[in-house]
Order: structure tokens, then C-alpha cells, then sequence
């Protein structure tokens, strides 16, 4: 009996506070690792968020967990979640584990990529050995980031209080392309014909003055009709 090809999605995230940081590294390896392991590659997820949000204030993160729940476009399945590492989902533990435990109910699987683990058996069961080790790292991803922040205000307070400035410079101009790129999940939910109000409820509380100048935007440059 032929075994059933595995239809996977990748989930990538940078904080938002990182501008010069991409999700393409993180797909790109996780396209090359699906492809080897002859995958059904059905959808990548690329978020620009803070890991320390609440989950329910990341609107890609829900549309994942809505397409695990109701199929992508309706219908196609999801088997399996790939992330380069556990704090691409959540740098907080509580959240990280939530939505952990939300596939494992959705019998989706989970895979680790820098430390090769998997959340399910090939037969859907709990592979309690990996929920440890996850529930360790978590812990101390979250450790790593709270010192790291505390490091980031401390050295910005003391910025400030040399005299630094911050804010964009007077006169600068952001391109269209570069204002579209910072609202992408606006645009992708503009291309589902979502009314304004819908896409303001699912991108965390977005103005609806921000919302329509995207809409037109993405307009003028013909990315929606």
C-alpha cells in the first residue's frame, strides 16, 4: 500500500523590531528539508511580529490555526508544521506550549528544524520524549529573550539619556512598496475580498485609516482589483 505524501506548511517569524531581519533564511532551508524529504509543500506562513504578542493578537499565526482547523482554501489538509525553531512560534512558554498543544489536538505535527525534533509519532501519537525536551528549550528561549530585552531597554534608556533621537528623520519618504511591505498581512486579506472592519478585527486592531491608505495603495500598484 502507498504511503499517503505528507502535505506540510511552513511557519516563519522575525520580530518586528528587526528591520533588517527576513523570513527568507528560515523558508528557504525549510523548502530545501521539505523537498528532500519528498513533501507536499501546501503553504508557508511568514509573520513580522514579536514572539512576546498574545496569540491571539497574530493574524498569521490564526490564519494558520484557522486553515489547520478548516483546510487551506477550504479543503487541503495540513499533516504538518515546519519552523526553524521553537521561538519562530512563541517566545513566550505559556503561548508557545498553547499553541503546541492545538496541533497536537488537530493531530498536526510539529517539526523542530535546528534541533531535529518532532511533536508526533508517524502515527499521530505524542512522542512524550520531544514534548520534554520542548517544554526545556522553551523555558530557556524565554529566559534568553526576557535578559536580552531587559539588556535592549537598559542600553535605550541610556541612549536617550545621552541625548539620542529617535523617529524617522524629517523629510524621509517611505516608497509605496516599502509601506506595503510592512502591512503584507493587510494586503493578503485585502486579496480575499475581506470588507475593512473584518481585516481591522484580524490584524491587530490596524486603524481603519491605515487599512484603506494599504487598500489604495495596493491599488496604484496593482497588486488587488
Amino acid at each position: 500500500m502507498e504511503r499517503k505524501q505528507l502535505n506540510v506548511v511552513i511557519f516563519s517569524r522575525v520580530s518586528s523590531t528587526g528591520d533588517r531581519q527576513n523570513t527568507d533564511r528560515q523558508t528557504n532551508e525549510l523548502k530545501e528539508y521539505a523537498n528532500r524529504l519528498g513533501y507536499n509543500l501546501v503553504g508557508i506562513y511568514e509573520e513580522k511580529i514579536s514572539g512576546f504578542k498574545k496569540n491571539e493578537d497574530r493574524p498569521v499565526l490564526n490564519q494558520l490555526l484557522y486553515d489547520i482547523d478548516n483546510g487551506i482554501d477550504g479543503h487541503i489538509q495540513i499533516d504538518k508544521v515546519l519552523t526553524s525553531e521553537l521561538s519562530r512560534i512563541s517566545r513566550s512558554v505559556l503561548q508557545g506550549l498553547s499553541v503546541i498543544q492545538t496541533f497536537i489536538d488537530r493531530k498536526v505535527s510539529l517539526y523542530i528544524q535546528n534541533y531535529n525534533l518532532e511533536t508526533l509519532n508517524p502515527d499521530k501519537s505524542v512522542n512524550p520524549m520531544t514534548m520534554f525536551m520542548v517544554q526545556i528549550l522553551a523555558s530557556v528561549a524565554t529566559m534568553e529573550a526576557e535578559t536580552t530585552k531587559v539588556r535592549f531597554q537598559s542600553g535605550y534608556r541610556n541612549y536617550l539619556a545621552n541625548g539620542g533621537k529617535v523617529g524617522r528623520k524629517k523629510g524621509q519618504v517611505v516608497s509605496d512598496e516599502d509601506f506595503l511591505s510592512n502591512h503584507k498581512d493587510v494586503v493578503k486579506l485585502l486579496k480575499r475580498n475581506l470588507s475593512i472592519r473584518q481585516i481591522s478585527g484580524l490584524t491587530d486592531k490596524k486603524s481603519l485609516t491605515t487599512i484603506m491608505k494599504v487598500k489604495k495603495t495596493a491599488l496604484k500598484l496593482g497588486l488587488i482589483k
